[in-house]
């Protein structure tokens, strides 16, 4: 029996759980509050309250009857929750035979506008980035043990129904910042299910796979692009220099690099829904 096993089921591991959960028998799915669980097991998915520090019995089972491990939650200062708080059942998971990691592309550092890789050493400029990269080791090492294949999914920076430029204009909290020669990339979280499912019918490919789109652009671009396909008149823009942010967003603008998607398309099979951001903001637009 396939049986997946979802720690951190959030925005992107929901998406993925919602358009290709169907391939499984069983699916299991954790979250930190209360709250969130009884929204997802109203929706009919067995949901377990999970706070990285110890797993209760029912999920201790769950996960040691495992045949797919996807890893959504992120690290904190103490390590990754899931190795963490439910080790003991992942190292008694017998059938466990693939491992999927969400990580981020923010585990590359600045390179000035220019273009990284999955050859590229993950270097981060920062402590969120380093913890990631912790992280992505500790799950390799575990995965080489078990005898599992694993995948390590770098995203980029996700959007989607309920997120994105288009739904930041409506709310009018959007700002078009300017920061000379600043890129980034991108990718819908439809984009991103599709490379999961790909990742568990080619486990072999990897480990490490960026997942993101064909075209860094600036993020101003993106809002007035939104804009215009709403019909409203963007934002003035902002000086970067002159913006008030806070010091995680400002974080983001400290790293500038293009993110190469080959090994998604080439080796994975993923052929991109949304391409570019004007693909992804056309289709949210609607």
């Amino acid at each position: 029996m396939k049986r997946l096993v979802v720690v951190g089921c959030g925005y992107s591991a929901r998406r993925f759980v919602d358009l290709h959960g169907g391939g499984f028998e069983a699916i299991d799915v954790t979250t930190r509050s209360a709250e969130s669980a009884a929204r997802l097991s109203a929706d009919g998915l067995t949901a377990h309250v999970f706070d990285g520090l110890a797993a209760g019995p029912a999920l201790q089972d769950a996960v040691a009857a495992a045949t797919h491990l996807l890893v959504s939650a992120g690290p904190d200062e103490d390590g990754d929750p899931a190795l963490r708080g439910a080790g003991e059942a992942l190292r008694a998971a017998r059938a466990l035979s693939w491992i999927g990691y969400l990580s981020t592309i923010g585990v590359y550092a600045d390179a000035g506008g220019g273009w990284v890789d999955e050859s590229t050493p993950p270097e981060s400029d920062s402590a969120r980035g380093r913890r990631r990269i912790e992280a992505e080791r500790d799950w390799l090492a575990f995965a080489a043990g078990k005898g599992a294949a694993i995948q390590i999914f770098r995203l980029a920076g996700i959007y989607g129904p309920g997120r994105s430029a288009v739904d930041n204009l409506k709310a009018g909290s959007a700002r078009r910042l300017v920061k000379p020669g600043q890129v980034f990339n991108r990718i819908h979280v439809d984009d991103i299910a599709a490379a999961i499912a790909a990742g568990i019918v080619r486990p072999q490919v990897g480990p490490i796979i960026n997942v993101t789109d064909d075209e860094p652009a600036p993020p101003q671009d993106v809002i007035a692009f939104a804009a215009a396909r709403l019909g409203v008149e963007p934002p003035p823009e902002i000086a970067f220099e002159t913006a008030e942010l806070s010091p995680m967003a400002r974080s983001f603008y400290a790293s500038n690099k293009r993110v190469r998607n080959r090994v998604l398309r080439d080796e994975l099979g993923v052929t991109l829904a949304f391409p570019t951001y004007r693909e992804g903001i056309a289709a949210l637009s609607r």
